[in-house]
């Protein structure tokens, strides 16, 4: 068993509002789950309504295809609108 691990830390363009902010940050956590079938959670910056924290977690029996999911989970970052990826880490446990 192979157990992945992704960190995103993102900007949220154009948000005013914690209201602002969640709208942006389910949006893309809800397309992310249906596409590619990991687990996704806000893990930081809670309070601060332009930056997100975000942790993907992904198991497969390959270290190679967790890897890939993950990598392709970041890159879907750059087709949404309001979002900007500012830092990515990948963790292969």
């Amino acid at each position: 068993m192979v157990l992945g691990l992704l960190e995103l830390d993102l900007m949220i363009r154009g948000a005013r509002s914690l209201k602002d902010k969640r709208r942006a940050v389910k949006s893309y956590k809800d397309r992310i789950r249906a596409r590619f079938n990991v687990s996704i959670a806000e893990v930081s910056d809670h309070e601060l309504y332009q930056r997100a924290g975000l942790a993907v977690a992904c198991v497969g029996t390959d270290v190679a295809f967790v890897q890939s999911v993950l990598q392709r989970v970041a890159n879907q970052v750059a087709y949404v609108r309001d979002l900007e990826l500012i830092d990515q880490s990948i963790e292969i446990l």
